[in-house]
């Protein structure tokens, strides 16, 4: 049965306030993998970083086949990734996409790093993923934010998570019309490495349920 954006982002929250308070849910796995052999139903689509300290289903207290993740450095988007959302929006009814950044990105970090100074030997590949978060950096460099490394880098997590967001949000005709007519909501969190917890924000929207109470 699908449930909608709401509900799906309120079991993440109380997911996300299990595991920093160290109460995480016990899922048993031979049951359900059996039960999923079929088919699958997850209540969102993460797109998050590949960073090994930010695995979705730990920080949320998500069991087997309750989240449909993707995971590049940087949490960007490129045409794989919203197509990778379009198929489990499309295919499975999932109501709720979360971009989720995280503090102390080193796709973030690479960037600041590539503009400050330009790496002569830097892979195309590599290039690929800075030149998308770029965006998201550059104009803060030309603040007074430059001065700041710690609060830069927060600030670009932020701007980074929202251009992903924007992009799912106005990039892709078929999530456009989830948007519209059938309730997808698209959200962007960022992960405190640090205390373990997940904040949630409507980056222009016009929703507010996204923000905390």
């Amino acid at each position: 049965m699908t449930i909608t954006a709401q509900e799906a982002l309120d079991r993440l929250r109380e997911g996300n306030q299990r595991f920093v308070a160290s109460l995480q849910s016990d899922d048993p796995l031979p049951a359900r993998r059996f039960e999923l052999s079929q088919a699958q139903e997850p209540i969102a689509i993460i797109l998050g970083c590949s960073d090994s300290r930010v695995p979705a289903e730990i920080v949320f207290d998500q069991g087997l086949g309750d989240l449909f993740v993707i995971r590049v450095a940087g949490n960007v988007v490129a045409p794989s990734q919203v197509g990778s959302v379009e198929f489990a929006a499309s295919r499975f009814g999932t109501r709720l996409v979360v971009v989720l950044g995280h503090s102390r990105c080193g796709a973030i970090l690479a960037t600041i790093e590539e503009l400050q100074r330009p790496a002569e030997n830097q892979s195309r590949n590599l290039a690929a993923i800075v030149d998308r978060v770029r965006p998201s950096v550059e104009g803060l460099m030309k603040t007074e934010l430059r001065h700041d490394l710690d609060a830069l880098v927060h600030q670009a997590v932020r701007s980074n998570v929202g251009v992903s967001v924007d992009h799912l949000r106005h990039g892709s005709p078929i999530l456009e019309q989830l948007i519209q007519d059938e309730g997808l909501l698209v959200v962007g969190a960022e992960y405190s490495l640090e205390t373990g917890e997940v904040e949630f924000f409507d980056l222009g929207s016009g929703r507010g349920c996204c923000h905390h109470p």
